[in-house]
């Protein structure tokens, strides 16, 4: 009679790993009275006043209205460039659209190499990189968050295409449909859920980058948050914060609107 050892999960052996690893980094730290500086319990309250009596003067407000809107303006300029290359870098990455085996195996080589390349740098690095060959432009932030953000797009995209089910793209083919139709009424429509559902995703952490890219001096909430934080008016900083908190809530709701068009 054979007995089984009960199945010791991967899983189970990461959490272990990391469980370990955390508990080691927690010792490594030297837990003395140096861990922070003298004044940084002054500055602990004087943010967290600042965020319980937020700046809402009519100055600021203004001020937080119009960066709000070139921050939204910069993320969906760029979300847009990057689902145009999701898109066509995506399909053509799957190889959902060769013919034969060994075009398939090169598409999915290269255009997949196309797109690791374009989501490896970070956002803000593109950022520094165009600033430097179009100073600070509107354009600088919209390339920063077009190319890498295409590049996770189509990744993603790619692997929901494979994803597709067989049945009803063998029925379209069965039925002479070209490459063209099987992609548009084949593949399409069954992933267009799961890839509008992760395009909204993306454009709420597009909001956050193009904040983030302002720092560098492009406008936006970033730059006021930066200005604010040079000064030490951290109830300005809270107010433009709300307000980019409330960007990227209107997104998720926005979301979760166009969800239920599309189930329903």
């Amino acid at each position: 009679m054979m007995h089984t050892k009960p199945p010791f999960h991967k899983k189970t052996t990461l959490t272990i790993i990391m469980i370990i690893v955390f508990a080691w980094s927690l010792f490594s730290v030297e837990w003395g009275s140096d861990l922070l500086h003298s004044g940084g319990k002054a500055t602990t309250m004087q943010i967290l006043e600042g965020m319980i009596k937020p700046d809402f003067s009519p100055e600021i407000i203004n001020l937080a209205i119009t960066s709000s809107w070139r921050t939204l303006a910069y993320a969906t300029a760029g979300m847009s460039l990057a689902v145009l290359f999701g898109v066509v870098f995506g399909v053509l990455g799957s190889g959902v659209v060769a013919s034969k085996p060994y075009s398939k195996a090169m598409f999915i080589t290269s255009f997949r190499g196309i797109l690791g390349f374009m989501r490896a740098i970070h956002e803000l690095i593109w950022a520094w990189l165009f600033v430097a060959a179009f100073g600070l432009s509107p354009f600088a932030a919209i390339f920063a968050i077009a190319i890498p953000y295409g590049g996770i797009l189509g990744r993603i995209f790619a692997d929901m295409l494979n994803d597709i089910p067989e049945e009803p793209i063998k029925a379209l083919k069965a039925s002479g449909a070209s490459r063209l139709q099987i992609l548009l009424y084949g593949y399409f429509p069954i992933a267009a859920g799961g890839m509008v559902s992760y395009v909204m995703y993306r454009f709420e952490c597009a909001i956050r980058s193009s904040a983030i890219m302002s720092f560098i001096g492009l406008g936006g909430l970033g730059y006021q948050i930066q200005l604010s934080l040079n000064d030490l008016k951290y109830d300005e900083v809270w107010t433009f914060m709300f307000f980019l908190i409330a960007l990227v809530l209107l997104i998720d709701f926005w979301s979760q609107v166009l969800r239920k068009r599309l189930v329903a």
